[in-house]
This record gives structure tokens, sequence and C-alpha cells, in this order.
């Protein structure tokens, strides 16, 4: 037999077995054929664990084999499992073995890794560097972001790692470490990149949920799209028509509040499939608020996102631009909204009256919030026009609680 293949049926097996046997038999063997009966075991091994695959062994049935071997007592396990009461529910199958137990054991005794987790070849990852109890649990409980989860929040922090894992899921799992993805800040106080990272997930996930949005296509974001959708903003209900205009332009629009820590007003990213989002915290309930963080976040998307590697931006507005980028899309945001020409022409400012900022408006149909939270930008008093600025519109509008 001078050439072998993988054995792929019972009759090249039971050849094979026959040629081992014939080989076992012999006094004695030339180098070439042990080098010949090392192979053909080592096809038949091969086909063997594909033909009858053995079943992991039982997790709890490999603990009590350990603790038989190496002569623990219950009570050794404790530091694995974190209470006397937890090591007796584990082992009477009362209760599951966390992430946390599983990384213990495998680490303190030895036993493989998927054993414990009961799945052939899989092992520890990236993740380990992850302090699960960083993460916002406390209050990602009480927004109901761990589904199906109906423990306290003690339990919730016991399982921290299944329950994040989980939730970080539909994002694949660059979305879980905080460390994982490229991003811009612009920030007067420093983000807690774990909250930030819970707040992403959210969004993003919220953003998966929307499969009904055609593809993006690029370069989309111009000045007729701008105008477009500043108009919007002369209606009622513009900001709810804004997100409708903006998801038939395959852009996802989504509101979630800011987690604490996170002082942001909005953020510019791209999903895994390149689709991109735009994701608004309502920090200030406020109009004119709204429509400028969105045309700062779109201005990211027109110009910034996906280029020099940059994947996302999160932004807080209450801080000054610390950057070209960051000054380049206030720029482009307020000469979306009010070109430039027509600003200078209207000779808008601090002392304007309310009905010259409602007038402008008006003329050039847009929501008189928008003049507005010019002024107030440009003059640094945000003590004009209180009646203007649409506040505590917006929650109420997208039924954010």
């Amino acid at each position: 037999m001078n050439m072998f293949k993988i054995i792929k049926n019972e009759p090249d097996y039971d050849e094979y077995l026959k040629r081992i046997e014939a080989l076992m038999e012999k006094e004695s063997l030339s180098t070439d054929e042990e080098d010949e009966i090392e192979l053909l075991a080592k096809l038949v091994e091969d086909y063997e664990e594909c033909k009858f695959p053995m079943d992991l062994p039982d997790p709890v049935e490999a603990i009590k084999f350990r603790m038989e071997q190496e002569d623990l007592k219950p009570k050794d396990l404790i530091p694995c499992m974190g209470s006397r009461s937890k090591v007796s529910e584990v082992l009477s199958g009362k209760r599951s073995l966390s992430l946390k137990m599983i990384r213990n054991l495998s680490s303190k005794l030895g036993i493989p890794a998927e054993v414990l987790l009961k799945e052939k070849g899989r092992g520890f990852s990236s993740e380990d560097c992850i302090d699960w109890l960083r993460f916002p649990i406390t209050e990602m409980l009480k927004r109901g972001w761990f589904e199906g989860f109906k423990g306290t929040l003690s339990q919730a922090k016991e399982q921290a790692e299944e329950l994040i894992t989980c939730f970080a899921a539909p994002g694949g799992q660059n979305f879980l470490s905080p460390a994982l993805y490229r991003r811009s800040f612009r920030q007067g106080k420093r983000m807690d990149e774990y909250s930030l990272a819970a707040w992403r997930i959210r969004v993003c996930g919220l953003a998966k949920e929307e499969t009904n949005l055609p593809a993006y296509r690029k370069n989309r974001i111009d000045r007729k799209f701008m105008t477009g959708l500043a108009g919007l903003s002369y209606m009622s209900d513009g900001p709810l028509l804004a997100k409708e205009f903006l998801n038939k332009n395959g852009i996802h629009l989504i509101l979630e509040r800011h987690l604490q820590r996170t002082y942001l007003d909005g953020a510019a990213m791209l999903m895994p499939d390149g689709s991109p989002i735009v994701a608004l915290t309502i920090r200030h309930d406020r109009l004119d608020n709204f429509w400028f963080t969105l045309c700062h976040e779109l201005a990211h998307i027109a110009t910034h996102l996906d280029k020099d590697g940059e994947e996302s931006f999160f932004d807080d507005l209450e801080t000054r631009a610390d950057s070209a980028k960051e000054d380049e899309a206030n720029k482009w945001a307020m000469e979306m909204l009010i070109p430039n020409s027509l600003w200078d022409k209207s000779g808008l400012n601090a002392k304007s009256s309310l009905s010259e900022v409602k007038h402008f408006a008006d003329e050039i149909k847009i929501s008189p919030a928008i003049p507005a939270g010019r002024i107030r930008r440009e003059s640094g008093n945000y003590s004009l026009f209180p009646s203007l600025i649409g506040s505590k519109k917006l929650k109420p509008m997208f039924k954010l609680v």
C-alpha cells in the first residue's frame, strides 16, 4: 500500500485496520513500515472521531471526578464558586455553573473549558481582560436591557458576564470590549468607557432591529438632502418626520437616553454592514438642541466617518470643539440649517425681538427654535428666547421615559 487517502467509508476503514494488523504481526519493521503504521493509525483515528464522536462528560461529574483525584472537599471549592451554599447547589445539580465559576474551575482545577462549557473545542477568548462589574449593571437592569432576566440586582451582578455577553451578542464580538473600537470623543468630562460601551451596544442593537431600511448610498448627504431635512423642522411633528426621512435614505436614527458618566448629546457610528447610525440622547430636551445635534452627527457621516480609520464619534456638545473635525461639523451643521448668506442678511442677534426671530423662521420655513438656538449659541447667552426653543417636546414625542 503505497498511497493513502482520507477514510470516507467502512470498506476503506476495514482495509486500513487489516493493514495495521498485518504490520503489527511482523517480528520487525522497517522505518518506512513504522511510518506507515503511524499514518494509518492517524487516518483511522480521524475517521473514528468523525463517525463515532464521544460526548463530553457532564460538567458536575467532571468536577466530582477531579475532587476525588485531588482529595478535595466541597469547602475547597468555595474560592471557585463563591460560597458554601453555591458549591452545594452546583454539586447537587440545583444551580448552573456561571462563566465566572467555569473560569475559576478551569484555572484552579485544570478541568478543560470545553467540558465545563459542554462545547467541543470551546475555550476562553479576549474577553478575559474585561472587568464585567464595571458595566453600569444597575442602570442596565432598571432599563430592562437584560432581556428575559427576572432576577435581583445581586443576581445580575453575579451573572454579569453571561448577561452582558448575551446583551452584546447581536452586534458581534467587537461591540463588547470598551477597547475594541476606534472612536473619537468630544468631551469636557472624562467619559466612562464601560458605560459608553453599554450605551453603544444598546443603540446598535436597536438599529439592528430596523430591518426594512434600504441600502445607504454614499455621498447621499448633500445640500439638497439637508435643505429637505431642515424644512421638516417647520412641522409640529418635525423630529418624527426626520426619523422617517433618514430611514428612507438608509440612515438609522436612534434615540436612547445617555447613561451616567457618559455626558453624551449624540453619536455617529457605522453598523457592521456599513449602514450609518445617528444616535441622540435628548440629554437636553429642546428642539434647538435636537436639530443642531442631528445635523452635527450627519456632518460626521458625510465628511468624516469611515475615513482615516474612524468608526464612531461621541459628542458632548456642551464643550468647545476640540479638533478640526468637530469644528468643521459645527460649521457644517449651522450652514445646512441656515445658510450663512441668509443668516448674515437677517441681522439677527442677542438684541433681536421674539417676533423678529419668528418672522425670519417663517420666511425660510424652519422651526423658530433653530435661529433662536443659533443666537443663544453664538452669544453664549442661554437664557434668551426660552419660549422658542421647544423645551420638553421631544421625550413625549418619542415616548422616552
